[in-house]
């Protein structure tokens, strides 16, 4: 009796001992947030592998071609917009959204669905669809094992979702619309009954970098400089305004009032930098 109690604890102390046994996933998830525009978005897929198997290929083992594809392994993939984003001509509002693909030979569909659940292509219905995009394949020259979503080629309103596995690689362009939204906060800051001396200073970095408009950085950035003559880098700015803006006579007296200022307070950085610019002139 003795015999067979210990036999029967020993196997449940081994079920226990399996039981706390850990395997690395063969198909790891991975979390990606990007800051884009003034939000940001949150991709989570999982990475599935080649290891020796036939892929994007007709009757292949994984993701065989004309098939609605989870884009990734196990559960669906996902992509989280904080902020409105465009994709194709469709303004797409934050939230979050599956993303699903239908590979092809020469090119692919991407879908961006509002069922963040679809695991199967019988799970799929076009109905759920928001907008779907053609992106032409691209074939890598380095085999890729694990397959990969990242986001690359990011500016202040567009950036690339690129999908790469094996040879194959494809691109999604996605735009967000940040030059109204600060336009508007900028205008609104500026006919304060009070505007200080950094809101004056970042209305004309808006004003020079993404709106062009010259004039109104000119008189922001000389609105800062009045209320702060010692801060040598608004001198700069006011050069490269003045440069782009046509006048390069005043760009060249801004960036020595420059070096004159930042002489005094010892930023050799922006002598040297305020010396290059003269010599661009």
């Amino acid at each position: 009796m003795k015999k067979l109690l210990f036999f029967v604890a020993s196997i449940l102390l081994s079920f226990g001992i399996d039981a706390q046994i850990k395997m690395p996933a063969p198909s790891p998830l991975q979390t990606v947030s990007q800051h884009f525009g003034l939000g940001k978005i949150e991709l989570s897929y999982s990475r599935p592998s080649v290891k020796g198997r036939e892929v994007f290929k007709e009757g292949s083992e994984l993701v065989p071609l004309n098939n609605v594809w989870r884009t990734g392994a196990n559960g669906a993939t996902t992509l989280y917009f904080t902020d409105e984003v465009t994709i194709n001509g469709v303004n797409i509002a934050p939230g979050k959204y599956g993303l699903l693909t239908i590979p092809g030979s020469d090119e692919w569909t991407i879908i961006i669905s509002k069922d963040t659940t679809v695991t199967s292509p019988a799970a799929y219905k076009q109905a759920n669809d928001v907008v779907r995009y053609n992106a032409k394949v691209m074939k890598l020259k380095n085999k890729l094992e694990m397959f990969t979503i990242q986001f690359a080629n990011i500016k202040a309103e567009s950036c690339e979702l690129h999908l790469m596995w094996n040879k194959t690689a494809v691109s999604l362009p996605i735009t967000t619309n940040v030059k109204d939204v600060v336009r508007a906060k900028t205008e609104q800051a500026l006919a304060a009954e009070k505007v200080s001396t950094g809101t004056y200073y970042a209305a004309a970095n808006f004003y020079y970098e993404y709106d062009k408009n010259y004039a109104k950085a000119l008189q922001c950035v000389s609105k800062a400089i009045d209320a702060s003559p010692k801060s040598f880098w608004m001198y700069m700015l006011k050069a490269r305004i003045e440069k782009d803006a046509g006048d390069k006579v005043s760009a060249k007296k801004s960036a020595e009032k420059c070096i004159e200022v930042a002489t005094e307070q010892k930023s050799d950085d922006y002598v040297r930098m305020a010396n290059k610019f003269i010599k661009s002139l």
